[in-house]
Order: C-alpha cells, then structure tokens, then sequence
C-alpha cells in the first residue's frame, strides 16, 4: 500500500496475485491513482480494492486540514503507535461529510471494486475520558452503523462494490454487520510483526471469530508479519487450511512479497 515504483501499479498488475489492496492516493496525500489506471490494474484478472481509514486520520493526508479546523467536533486522542494519526468522532455527520463520502465517491469513481476499510478498531482505542457519553459497546455499536451505512450508499451506486473492513471481527455480533460486508481483512492471525508467532489470548479470539464470518460465507482477506521461510511457510499453510485468501509481507506493506504457493 506504499512504495509504488515510479509511483506506478505496473509491478502489482504483472504479479499473480488475485486480489489487490492499494492505497485510494498514490502518495496517501494529493496524488491520487487515476481510472486509467485502475482499469489497467484490473485488466491482469485482479479484484481491486480502495484503502482509507474510517476511524482515525493521519496528518498528512488532504482532508486533515478540514477535519483538524473542526477538532472540537471531530479530532481525539492521537494514536501512540502511529504519530500524527488522531481517532476521530467517526459517527459525527461531519465526519461522513467531510472524510467518509468523499473517499467513497472517489472509489466508485475511478473503478474500484470495492473498499478495504482500516481502524474500525478505534472504537478500541478512544480515550473514553474524550467521549464520556459513551462506553465501548457503544462505540462499537457506532462502528458497526458507520459500516453498514458505507455498504449502503456503496451498493445503491453499485451493487457488487465490494466492502471489506479491516480486523475487529467481534463486531459481527453486532446487528447488521454480517448483511453489509463481503469479506474482511484481518492482520496477524498467525505471526505478528515481524517473525513474533501470535500465541496471545486475542490471538486465539481472533482466529475464532474469523473462522464464524468465513462460516457465514464472508471472504478472509489475511495478512501475516514473516520473513523466515519457515514462518512464510507455515502461514500459507494455515490459510490453506483455513480457506483464507492470504499474503505474507513486511509490516511497511512497501514491498511486492511472492504469494503463497
């Protein structure tokens, strides 16, 4: 999702992968990837998907300024693991103005398939001393109605726009989340960054909540942390065995990895 040679998608398009996830700007800021180009992309056989983030916003990218003029409303704690990355009051309407919509139109605009949606987690995350409103079922309740009102206004464009978020596959318990994707992308089920094998206890709930979305017919779109052979190996293994589409990569994502055999 970063690091496109010569600021290009020609490497993606001649790999032999099915799927791909790039970024909707091709520098994550004002460039941004042209129809011409998506078309191509999607020429060599490859489901193309759009990624932006629907819980947070980071500095550089160009609707910050709007979003930071209005932080009162909107801006809330920085994310320590990623500075200059905010969460943000995702289930403001100005929110789904000023950030959520636009990118959505962009998407379906320049050909994409479908959305790779980052930080739903973020209902994880907030400083709840920020939103004393709300507790983290609430939060995760708004999550999931942020999600389901993307698949809504996507699908109404055009039916077959796939949505695919990202992790926080509990929300599935929430009502209307299962109805609204088609798939979900889930990082470090079997090795975190990098080479670390995920034997934590969220590991272990993790991998068993995606296992019930790929029950419920949902595609798993996995992505593991690994440069050893042998964890490279073992991780394509388990997606075999699980029937997950997957990748194993760097956690800069600024790299084509070979694909799983």
């Amino acid at each position: 999702m970063q690091g496109y040679r010569d600021g290009r998608l020609d490497e993606i398009a001649a790999s032999s992968f099915r799927t791909a996830v790039v970024d909707l700007a091709r520098d994550g800021g004002t460039s941004y990837f042209g129809a011409d180009e998506i078309a191509r992309l999607k020429a060599s056989g490859k489901r193309v998907l759009a990624y932006f983030e629907i819980g947070s916003i980071e500095s550089f990218r160009p609707d910050f300024a709007a979003v930071r003029a209005d932080a009162a409303r909107l801006l809330l704690n920085e994310w320590p693991s990623w500075p200059g990355e905010h969460f943000v009051r995702y289930w403001e309407p100005r929110w789904w103005d000023l950030a959520v919509r636009p990118r959505l139109d962009r998407a379906l605009a320049t050909g994409f398939d479908g959305v790779y949606l980052d930080t739903p987690l973020a209902y994880e995350e907030i400083d709840l001393a920020l939103v004393p409103d709300a507790d983290r079922g609430r939060l995760a309740a708004r999550m999931t109605e942020l999600i389901v009102r993307i698949s809504a206004y996507v699908k109404r464009a055009r039916p077959s726009f796939g949505v695919y978020p990202q992790n926080s596959p509990e929300l599935r318990e929430h009502p209307g989340y299962l109805d609204a994707i088609d798939g979900i992308g889930m990082e470090e089920l079997f090795f975190r960054a990098t080479d670390e094998r995920c034997a934590a206890d969220f590991c272990a709930a993790n991998l068993a909540a995606t296992r019930k979305l790929k029950e419920a017919g949902k595609t798993v779109l996995a992505v593991d942390y690994a440069s050893r052979p042998e964890n490279v190996a073992e991780a394509c293994r388990r997606y075999r065995e699980e029937g997950f589409e997957g990748y194993v990569t760097v956690r800069a994502l600024d790299i084509t990895a070979a694909p799983c055999r």
